[in-house]
């Protein structure tokens, strides 16, 4: 009887160990098979860890990450909160929990258990970089260029950070900031750079007006891909911005060879036959752009190219059609009131002008249009 008693403990101890053993091993097999995407027999691995050890720790990590990679996020979510409830320090399903509520949009949430990740790893620079991403999510700016400067400290040209406060500064208009940003990971990477990182460049100096020097990183983006809506959306508005319409129309044209029923680049392709003088062909995709549904730019077109015509009458009936659906639209009443100068209603001219300061009292260029026809 005391013998085997004795013989208990350590029979217990190797059952243990061999249930140990195996779901290490099983644990193993269900991570290679999920890195396999091999979901359904990953998910029977870690099904039968569970049968030998319920809440198990890898298990429990193992279907959330399965559920994750399925993009069924609730489900994986109560997988990685029920590792925690037992593991609360279990690092892999705080990554999983915050990726989670990453993908569902829930930035705040996912904010929450990045910085739980980061009481136990607290220079991990992969999880500070999405807690920065996820501030400028929810727009705080502040945060997120800490968080960004932070991982630039650990590691000075992570290009993660780089171009997250490129971001960051595009979206909050600092486009200077981001255009420095941004420039140090073209220079990091000039040959093998992302045609993202060359269109970003590009419209920085857009929004800039350095149009001259934007054409360069678009045309860089073209010789990646000849079809990049961005590279050629960027030319085409950088050679509009610089006066350069028949440069433009080229760009336009060719966006329009992809997607025919673009309105917006059909009127923006009108816009640029028209300030060159060509009506005709300005006509057809003012037309072409209005057939797909109303656009007031392309209905002020129209009138616009009256209004060049010398058919002062029509160019006004239709601006005043257009001011009864924009009232607050300021160029039309400029436009009405040029085409009754041009008739020679000078008073109509100055009322029009003076109706629309009724609307905006403060607006000094039709003040000062007001001045000169007095």
């Amino acid at each position: 009887m005391n013998q085997r008693d004795n013989q208990t403990p350590d029979t217990d101890e190797q059952k243990k160990l061999e249930i140990e053993n195996k779901i290490s091993e099983l644990s193993k097999s269900g991570y290679v098979l999920l890195k396999q995407n091999k979901t359904n027999e990953a998910l029977d691995i870690f099904n039968s860890i569970l049968n030998l050890e319920e809440n198990n720790n890898y298990a429990l990590v193992g279907l959330g990450d399965i559920e994750r990679k399925l993009k069924h996020y609730q489900t994986a979510i109560d997988f990685y909160e029920k590792c925690l409830s037992f593991y609360p320090a279990n690092n892999y399903a705080l990554f999983g929990l915050a990726d989670c509520y990453k993908a569902l949009n829930k930035h705040e949430q996912a904010i929450e258990i990045w910085q739980q990740y980061l009481i136990h790893d607290n220079k991990n620079i992969t999880v500070m970089t999405r807690v920065a991403d996820a501030y400028r999510k929810i727009k705080d700016f502040k945060k997120s260029k800490e968080m960004y400067l932070k991982v630039l400290d650990i590691e000075k040209e992570n290009p993660y950070a780089l171009i997250g406060l490129g971001h960051l500064n595009y979206d909050f208009k600092e486009y200077k900031d981001a255009l420095f940003y941004w420039t140090k990971i073209y220079e990091l990477n000039t040959d093998s750079v992302d045609i993202r990182v060359l269109t970003s460049i590009g419209n920085c100096h857009r929004k800039l007006k350095t149009f001259n020097n934007g054409t360069m990183y678009f045309e860089k983006a073209l010789e990646k891909d000849p079809s990049n809506f961005y590279a050629l959306f960027g030319l085409a508005d950088c050679y509009r911005g610089m006066n350069q319409q028949y440069k433009s129309i080229n760009y336009w044209n060719k966006i329009l060879e992809l997607d025919p029923n673009n309105k917006v680049i059909l009127t923006r392709t009108g816009d640029a036959y028209r300030t060159t003088g060509n009506y005709e062909k300005a006509l057809i995709y003012y037309k072409k752009a209005l057939e797909i549904d109303f656009d007031v730019y392309a209905a002020i077109g129209l009138a616009l190219i009256d209004k060049g015509e010398g058919k002062y009458a029509d160019a006004a009936d239709k601006f005043k059609k257009l001011i009864i659906n924009d009232p607050k639209n300021s160029r039309l009443y400029v436009d009405l009131s040029d085409c009754y100068s041009m008739m020679g209603e000078k008073e109509k001219a100055l009322t029009i002008l003076e109706d629309y300061l009724k609307i905006d009292s403060k607006n000094q260029t039709i003040k000062n249009l007001i001045e000169e026809k007095k």
